[in-house]
């Protein structure tokens, strides 16, 4: 991923949240037949490895985990992001020279890659990934609510993917490039937005 110094994100911890904050990545595999990507909830293990290590499951009928892997796996983790009109800029007044761009947050985290088919190992991986998105609710559904004969049938269906973290990288575009009054454009631009989404990147631009 091209990260300007102005845009790159080094601290781990923030990292760490940002992929978090993502409900649903993209796994990437190099194969002999091409590139392959699945869409994937997946869920970060920070106490595994030395930078973590990321867990999800593929269906089995997905050919993407039969494939052979050629170098490592990626796997995008894509946050807010906004079509930001040059109409928003102050300069736009002032001399014209501005540009359509695009903020948004990023982060690309890859390594070795194992496919693993034990049921135990699976077991685990889908329930920690159930408890994730269902703490919040007032009345959390765990896999040990469905019949253990079901929750088995349905982890034959399923190959678990284990990927350990040897790079990280991520990106917040933000319109830190711009001049404090381009920014302040922006930000008012994005929040007048009726989209949701402009509205939380319109919080995350600093002025």
């Amino acid at each position: 991923m091209y990260t300007p110094p102005a845009f790159a994100v080094e601290d781990t911890t923030e990292l760490y949240e940002m992929m978090r904050q993502c409900r649903l990545a993209n796994f990437v595999t190099a194969t002999p037949d091409g590139p392959m990507a699945t869409p994937l909830p997946m869920f970060l293990d920070e106490a595994e490895g030395e930078r973590g290590i990321l867990y999800a499951h593929l269906a089995r009928p997905n050919p993407q985990w039969q494939a052979p892997v050629i170098g490592h796996g990626l796997a995008v983790f894509m946050g807010p992001d906004a079509y930001v009109t040059p109409s928003w800029y102050a300069s736009k007044a002032e001399h014209g020279k501005v540009v359509p761009t695009w903020n948004y947050t990023a982060v690309h985290a890859s390594g070795p890659v194992e496919f693993f088919e034990e049921a135990e190992r699976l077991f685990e991986v889908v329930s920690r990934l159930t408890g994730i998105h269902e703490v919040s609710r007032s009345l959390p559904w765990a896999v040990t609510d469905a019949p253990e004969a079901y929750i088995k049938a349905q982890l034959r269906g399923i190959v678990g993917v284990r990927m350990p973290v040897v790079s990280l990288q991520g990106k917040r575009k933000m319109s830190q490039n711009r001049p404090e009054a381009d920014r302040k454009g922006v930000k008012q631009g994005l929040g007048d937005s009726r989209s949701p989404t402009d509205q939380i990147v319109s919080d995350m631009i600093r002025v």
